[in-house]
């Protein structure tokens, strides 16, 4: 009998040094390659077959926000496609940031050549905005909430208001974004934690924020709502609205993809928490790359005590199974259960 799954896809980041190779090591679609390949090579841009079987990983190349874009898109969707559909049966998707564009991908709202130009056209217009982005931690080393570090989040929005935003919430932390400036300020702030935080996101403007303007507009002048389709699969966005399939408008899933998202800040953590009660999947799967996504979506469960799950231990003790409730395909042990 089939397994329910919600996928739930990465954002930007997860394609890193150990990566390197990841598409052409997991894809068998050689015809969806080619898709997104001439799509690339149209926009006269390096092909995701030449940036992932380059020979040794360039953070300068790599990381170039509409190379980072298109890997990880055309990782993405590969990844969903390989799911073995005999076993699992998808339910909804999901994504965190720029996984909200693969999300698309998947649902079929986007075709692969559209998703995969899309994701480059807003790299690069989002990576031309102004601003700075960094991540903090608001729990403690048990995924508990740190209501200490929460309150000095707070402290540092309200006294850059206008300058300083969330931009996303991402399961046990904090995303914020805004002008340089008070950004710097506010990592200076904030006490220093795990050796890492607060930790500047490198090549990462003031996404989902306001700051974000002027992309929006160019992109909505760009994609008209006729290069979006109806989902096939339920989607759920970074508010945690639901978006059914067969009866969803294009046209507002144009304007929430080009612009409130892109303005606005994405609640991941309240995307996957409302994923789970409404369609209460049996598996939780994440595509590829990477497999970073998992600590955010277990700090998530954890925040509504999901299948009564209260702690890091819980979590950690509950995946020691054959079939591990979150399933990462980032993982060759754990891919190796979804083919």
């Amino acid at each position: 009998m089939k397994k329910t799954a919600l996928v739930v896809c990465p954002g930007r980041g997860s394609y890193n040094k150990a990566e390197l190779g990841y598409i052409s090591n997991n894809t068998a679609d050689t015809g969806l390659l080619a898709q997104f390949d001439r799509v690339r090579s149209e926009l006269g841009l390096p092909t995701v077959s030449e940036l992932d079987s380059r020979a040794v990983f360039s953070r300068s190349v790599h990381l170039q926000a509409d190379n980072a874009a298109a890997l990880i898109f055309a990782a993405g969707v590969a990844d969903y496609r390989s799911i073995n559909t005999a076993q699992f049966d998808v339910v909804a998707v999901t994504g965190n940031s720029m996984g909200w564009y693969t999300a698309l991908g998947c649902a079929g709202v986007l075709a692969p050549d559209n998703g995969m130009q899309l994701v480059s056209d807003m790299a690069r217009l989002t990576a031309g905005g102004a601003g700075a982005q960094f991540i903090y931690p608001v729990i403690d080393d048990n995924w508990q909430p740190d209501t200490e570090r929460a309150a000095l989040v707070q402290q540092q929005l309200v006294l850059h208001e206008g300058e300083l935003f969330m931009s996303i919430v991402y399961g046990g932390y904090a995303v914020l974004a805004g002008s340089e400036s008070a950004v710097n300020m506010a990592m200076a702030a904030l006490p220093p934690c795990d050796e890492r935080f607060p930790l500047l996101l490198p090549g990462h403007a003031a996404f989902h924020t306001t700051f974000m303007q002027a992309a929006s507009d160019k992109a909505l002048a760009l994609w008209p709502a006729a290069r979006f389709n109806q989902p096939q699969l339920p989607l759920i966005d970074g508010r945690g609205r639901i978006w059914p399939d067969g009866g969803s408008d294009p046209a507002a899933l144009q304007r929430y993809t080009l612009q409130h998202q892109v303005c606005q800040s994405y609640d991941f953590s309240t995307a996957l928490q409302v994923a789970v009660k409404e369609f209460a999947p049996e598996h939780i799967i994440l595509t590829g790359p990477g497999a970073g996504l998992g600590g955010a979506v277990a700090q998530s469960l954890i925040e509504i005590n999901w299948q009564g799950l209260s702690s890091k231990q819980d979590f950690i003790a509950a995946q020691q199974v054959t079939m591990p409730y979150v399933i990462s395909m980032g993982l060759p042990e754990q891919r190796r259960l979804l083919l």
